[in-house]
């Protein structure tokens, strides 16, 4: 094998790659009788450390996924990857129990990861019948929701970034939610976009887009984009990290 052979393999095998991680992260504006949701991931190399996840569980039931590796490129793809595998490895032994689930989330990723690798994670659960999230925070910037009134609750209950301690415990959330109520999870890299005088565009930005966005969005799907957009006038699109969104609205 020549070395033009070997250069062709290790692109085609990045290309695949890449797709694989896209395909984790197709979440098109989807709508159920109690809620829709949409989300965007935008990294700045072809394979990040971001990752959402939409899934939708029996009896009107929908669990979200947010993650955020450390590092960047290869390295934090890697990593997040193994949080996500584990994930649904785990999700098929601890039943309705969302600490217990990270918790052996946090074991699997600790024993399969390098020293100082690790991931943020926030992961709920919302039941469309009973309106209520339930949620584990895993050391993940705390989503926010954000009600009709206008009124904000973070979602900060949890524990510990995943694979950084070996044995680390985790507590459970819930919060009941009420028709209009958006729930908005992302990265540091989204709020961490910063002007030409290095300020960031911080949660005060998100938050001030999210509020014009909803007023004047008819679904979600336009909403992030909004969102997104509102980001890069501020940034100049100069954007230095992955940055995710995923929103969640009862209806």
């Amino acid at each position: 094998m020549t070395t033009e052979d070997i250069v062709v393999d290790v692109s085609q095998d990045w290309v695949l790659a890449c797709d694989v991680q896209k395909g984790f992260m197709q979440a098109p504006c989807s709508v159920s009788e109690s809620f829709d949701y949409s989300a965007r991931c935008r990294q700045i190399r072809a394979l990040g450390g971001d990752c959402y996840s939409f899934l939708p569980l029996k009896d009107d039931c929908l669990a979200l996924v947010v993650g955020d590796a450390s590092g960047k490129g290869l390295a934090a793809a890697l990593m997040i990857a193994n949080v996500q595998s584990s994930l649904r490895a785990a999700a098929l032994f601890t039943g309705d129990d969302l600490a217990a689930l990270l918790k052996a989330v946090n074991r699997q990723v600790y024993a399969s990861s390098s020293e100082n690798r690790y991931a943020t994670l926030f992961y709920g659960v919302f039941d469309g019948s009973t309106r209520v999230l339930r949620y584990v925070n895993a050391g993940h910037h705390p989503p926010i929701v954000v009600r009709r009134d206008g009124s904000m609750h973070c979602l900060e209950i949890g524990g510990a970034p995943v694979g950084l301690f070996h044995d680390s415990e985790y507590g459970e959330g819930s919060i009941k939610l009420e028709n209009g109520d958006l729930v908005f999870a992302f990265t540091d890299g989204l709020i961490e976009a910063a002007n030409q005088d290095g300020e960031e565009w911080g949660v005060h930005g998100l938050m001030k887009a999210a509020a014009c966005g909803a007023q004047c969005s008819r679904d979600v799907g336009e909403l992030v984009d909004l969102i997104f957009n509102s980001m890069d006038d501020f940034s100049k699109e100069h954007q230095t990290d992955d940055a995710t969104l995923a929103v969640l609205r009862v209806i």
